[in-house]
């Protein structure tokens, strides 16, 4: 066999396996074996967001967390343990990554009607869906058979993008994820929701680079706004603004339009209109509010299947916090 003819082999072997994993992964998938299912999670969302509105956010940025490190396996709610440190008490997670609680109480009350039956992956998968839906975003069907994974590790939350990076570095890191580039600036405006705390932007208002202390991308106005309420040096970690101060609890196109006039929040999002393909998806983004959440919520279904595991491999946790003994 040439090579050439060996390479379409294999490339032909590993869609097919692509292929054959989505397929793994089907709508209603616990119609049968637990009915109340996706019932029970959208209520302990919709609970926890009457409660409060913030922990919407908190659960879409749970489920981009999980799937960015070892896929979509409910291992970033793994707690950590004298000889092991996980993924959540990363700097990455900790103590920014909130809605965990509304996770054990969900899977509470599943084990108690479906013991063994729903993984703790696809509760996260669950929630995030109901948390974009219930703030004004476009619902969507999630393909469910996930599994859970059993090893959450510290060290790998380094595949997750960080907010200082720019548009190559967010493009690479999304393609590493099989996610494309336009997919990268979709799915980049979950920002319109949720909140931050100061330092992942700090370095933008008093320490940008060599020659200026403040991002000349950052408009001067916000700036000022940021720095009254970030003061410089402060270490008080209960300091937190909104990422998109009109709507943080609405999922809309604000977060495009706040780039458009240089307030994005982080590197990251400024970063956008830095390239002249992702700046016309930004403009066409904030010009076409359906059409986005049209997109995004096409992306989410996409994310959802990075690494799943699926059948055999992995477990159903009893207990989404700790691996079953």
């Amino acid at each position: 066999m040439s090579t050439r003819m060996l390479m379409s082999a294999l490339i032909f072997l590993v869609l097919c396996e692509c292929m054959m994993l989505e397929a793994q992964l089907q709508e209603g998938f616990y119609e049968n074996s637990c009915s109340m299912a996706e019932f029970i999670v959208k209520q302990e969302v919709r609970n926890a967001f009457f409660k409060d509105k913030g922990v919407a956010a908190g659960l879409v940025r749970m489920h981009f967390h999980d799937c960015f490190v070892r896929g979509c396996d409910g291992s970033v709610l793994i707690d950590s343990t004298p000889t092991n440190s996980a993924e959540k008490d990363s700097p990455a997670n900790k103590p920014s990554l909130r809605g965990f609680e509304v996770i054990d109480r969900a899977k509470a009350r599943l084990e108690s009607v479906c013991p063994g039956v729903v993984s703790c992956a696809d509760i996260v998968a669950f929630a995030a869906r109901d948390s974009i839906e219930i703030t004004r975003g476009l619902g969507y069907d999630v393909p469910a058979g996930r599994r859970d994974g059993r090893i959450s590790l510290f060290s790998e939350t380094r595949s997750l993008p960080s907010p200082t990076f720019n548009v190559d570095q967010l493009t690479q890191n999304f393609k590493n994820m099989g996610l494309t580039q336009e997919e990268m600036v979709t799915l980049s405006g979950a920002h319109t929701i949720g909140r931050s705390h100061c330092g992942p932007f700090s370095n933008r208002l008093y320490s940008f680079n060599s020659t200026t202390s403040q991002d000349p991308s950052l408009d001067p106005t916000y700036a000022a706004q940021l720095k009254q309420q970030c003061p410089q040096g402060s270490t008080d970690a209960s300091l937190v603004v909104p990422m998109n101060p009109a709507s943080p609890a609405i999922t809309d196109v604000g977060y495009y339009a706040d780039i458009l006039a240089n307030r994005g929040l982080f590197t990251s999002d400024q970063t956008l209109l830095t390239n002249p393909t992702t700046a016309i998806q930004v403009t066409q983004n904030a010009r076409s509010p359906f059409l986005w959440k049209s997109k995004f919520a096409s992306a989410m279904v996409k994310m959802g299947q990075i690494g799943v595991l699926t059948g055999t491999a992995g477990e159903i946790r009893s207990n989404c916090r700790v691996i079953n003994s």
